[in-house]
Formats: structure tokens, C-alpha cells, sequence
């Protein structure tokens, strides 16, 4: 789920059913600099078979911040301040700290939170119609990033899906629900403090 996530943990139309597609998405890109909701997560192999489910909330607030909670079924928690990226597995009471700029640069969560330009870190091009939504693909400029390709899938003008191809041919599919653009969000929301007793390991360094 952790790899989900970093390889997954941030966001539009076809060119002939909506004029100005990618557009789109770079405009709500650019006007979003905060946002929360609850998301539903399937992973697929790569025989399209669904092998995983998850559900959760998350928020963002740039530049590089977010929190990204898995309810169900499994408790983790990942919080970035900004600097550092906080990953709790609750089961294992374990806390793995990494820099952010290595963490989340060229991954999905940049796409949401990211501080750089996402045009600097990815390719983006309309990717049709699909699903009931509209699609911009975004593909990384780095290597060796863990996966191929995010999609991004617009309703209207809003987010409402994300799709992460990774490197062995599995899927990661995130649906929105109730997301909330501009949402005021409580800077405590992104501020981390392992519980008493959890193993840290501090890879931030």
C-alpha cells in the first residue's frame, strides 16, 4: 500500500468530445492549492484482475504538503510537512521518515502536492474518453521512477479519478469522492508525531 501510493500517493478530456481538454486539468491544476476528500482505491494485476481494495480520505495544500489516510483495510497514515514524508503502518507500529523531494518529486503525489512546475516532471497529452470521464495522460521525464504512466481522469472540470500504471504491467485506479477544492485545511493536518513506542526508521537524513 506504501508503494501504492509513492509509486500512486496527487491529478482531463478527449480533444474532439471536449475542446481544450488538457487545458482543463492545467487550469484546475493551477487554481487548486488545497483540496480534501475521501477516495476508493482497487489495484489490478496485470491480467486486469482486481487483487486489492482500500479506502480513505486525504488532503494536500501546496506547495508539498498532504496527509493521505488508508481507513480500510489496513491503518496507514502519510503525512508530508513539506520537507519530510512521514509513512505510519499502525499495525506494525512502525514509522519510515523520508526527504520529500526524493519521496514524491516524479511520483503521482506530485501531480496533487507537488512544489515544481508538473509540466518540468511530466509529459502530459490528452487520452480520450473513457469510463464517463475525460482523460490526460502524464508521463514522467525521470527514470527508473517505479511506474510508467499516471492517468488523470476529469468530470466536467473536477478531478475525480487517478490511474497509476506501474513498471510490471499491474494498475492502481484512486476514484474521488466529495472532493473539495480550496478547502480550508488545518495546518495541524499535516504535522506528524510517531505514537509512543513505534520503531522509526529515519531516512530523511
Amino acid at each position: 500500500m506504501k508503494r501504492t501510493f509513492l509509486a500512486v500517493l496527487a491529478a482531463a478530456a478527449s480533444l474532439v468530445a471536449h475542446a481544450g481538454a488538457l487545458d482543463d486539468f492545467l487550469a484546475f491544476n493551477a487554481a487548486t492549492k488545497s483540496a480534501t476528500a475521501r477516495f476508493e482505491q482497487q489495484v489490478f494485476d496485470r491480467s486486469g484482475k482486481a487483487v486489492e481494495t482500500a479506502t480513505g480520505t486525504f488532503a494536500f495544500s501546496r506547495p508539498g504538503k498532504f496527509r493521505w489516510t488508508y481507513d480500510k483495510p489496513l491503518k496507514q497514515v502519510l503525512v508530508a510537512d513539506g520537507a519530510k514524508l512521514w509513512i505510519h503502518d499502525a499495525d506494525l507500529n512502525q514509522v519510515t521518515v523520508k526527504r520529500i523531494d526524493k519521496a514524491v518529486s516524479a511520483t503521482p503525489a506530485a501531480l496533487l502536492a507537488g512544489k515544481d512546475d508538473i509540466t518540468r516532471v511530466f509529459t502530459l497529452r490528452d487520452a480520450g474518453e473513457q469510463d464517463g470521464l475525460t482523460w490526460v495522460l502524464a508521463t514522467p521525464k525521470e527514470k527508473d521512477t517505479g511506474f510508467e504512466s499516471v492517468r488523470i481522469g476529469m468530470k466536467g472540470k473536477t478531478l475525480a479519478a487517478m490511474e497509476l500504471a506501474d513498471s510490471l504491467g499491474g494498475r492502481t485506479r484512486l476514484a474521488f469522492v466529495d472532493l473539495k477544492p480550496n478547502a480550508t485545511v488545518a495546518p495541524a493536518t499535516f504535522t506528524f508525531t510517531p505514537p509512543k513506542g513505534a520503531d522509526v526508521m529515519d531516512d530523511s537524513k
